[in-house]
């Protein structure tokens, strides 16, 4: 079996190289990842007779708190594992080639926003910092370095500090990326306000128990006001996948053409909805390859007939993971 390589995975155009790399990618993962051959097994699925994305059986991300999930023969390189409160069982994704992860986020990121060297990248990210295995902390630190900027980094607590930079960003005209967890980007406009229109303001979600969750247009509401900006920018991922939608505002998320959104029953979990329907998100993730690709998270949300979604709350709202904004409509 010969398997999609990075260059043809991160070249993806069209329906058609996106259907025939899955296809490949599901029956080296049906075959190779014990827990997900063991899942189709239950299922009664013949991976041989799967012959579109939709017949597909979706892995349920929690299987990713009990089992070793790997499709690779090569150890793990690093181990990302989510956050959580205390007593939480965290969900861990072993990464057998960091190359793969690197590659997707900064060509999903470029697609969205441009050569990241024109930014600077101002990261406040405070509970992802205050702990180990987060890949939105290497994701974040990778954007930084490759800025090539002397004035990007990371914010803990200094709030004040980030205020001071945000106004050196308009002084110099720079264009200029926060990147910041939902909880601290309130505490930052509780204390300081700004009016910085060209600022992107990208929420990554996670009140971590900091916060009365709050739904989105409130949320961004807030944001717009404090930072003097018109939209705030969103970015969808998890501990679980190596790719991440983006939004610009309205909570509206597309993702890159490696990866996708589809929507299942929540009553019938292998019955795939039609777009506009209200449903369990499912993705599909091919930088995952050497995980699993097809994955069912706990979130809800609706898919629209041009491929962007919306997140619109979650099945479990005791267990919430890094990464994902809980929203509710």
């Amino acid at each position: 079996m010969n398997l999609p390589g990075k260059q043809q995975i991160f070249s993806i155009s069209n329906d058609k190289a996106f259907t025939d790399a899955a296809l490949e990618i599901f029956r080296h993962q049906a075959a190779n990842c014990s827990v997900y051959r063991e899942f189709i097994r239950n299922l009664q699925t013949d991976p041989d007779k799967i012959d579109s994305i939709r017949q597909i059986p979706f892995l349920p991300i929690s299987f990713f708190k009990s089992h070793t999930v790997l499709s690779a023969s090569e150890p793990a390189q690093i181990v990302f594992s989510s956050s959580g409160t205390t007593g939480m069982i965290n969900s861990k994704h072993p990464v057998s080639d960091l190359v793969w992860y690197e590659q997707s986020f900064r060509k999903g990121f470029e697609l969205f926003y441009g050569d990241i060297s024109t930014y600077c990248v101002l990261a406040l990210l405070p509970s992802y910092l205050e702990r180990e295995g987060s890949s939105l902390i290497y994701m974040a630190e990778d954007l930084v370095k490759n800025s090539n900027n002397p004035a990007s980094g990371f914010f803990l607590y200094e709030y004040k500090e980030l205020f001071d930079q945000l106004n050196q960003q308009i002084a110099s005209n720079t264009p200029t990326l926060l990147l910041g967890v939902t909880f601290a980007l309130l505490d930052f406009i509780e204390q300081y306000k700004i009016n910085f229109p060209e600022l992107i303001v990208m929420e990554t979600g996670g009140m971590k128990g900091r916060r009365k969750e709050m739904i989105r247009e409130e949320l961004h509401q807030k944001l717009s006001a404090g930072f003097g900006v018109k939209n705030i920018h969103s970015e969808y991922g998890m501990t679980e996948m190596l790719s991440q939608g983006y939004s610009k505002g309205n909570g509206v998320f597309k993702c890159p053409p490696w990866a996708r959104i589809l929507t299942r029953d929540t009553n019938d979990p292998l019955n795939i909805l039609k777009n506009n329907q209200t449903g369990g998100i499912n993705v599909i993730d091919l930088a995952n390859i050497n995980s699993c690709s097809f994955l069912a998270t706990q979130d809800l949300g609706r898919v629209y007939d041009d491929g962007s979604f919306e997140v619109l709350g979650r099945f479990d709202n005791s267990d919430i993971r890094g990464c994902n904004l809980l929203v509710v409509d």
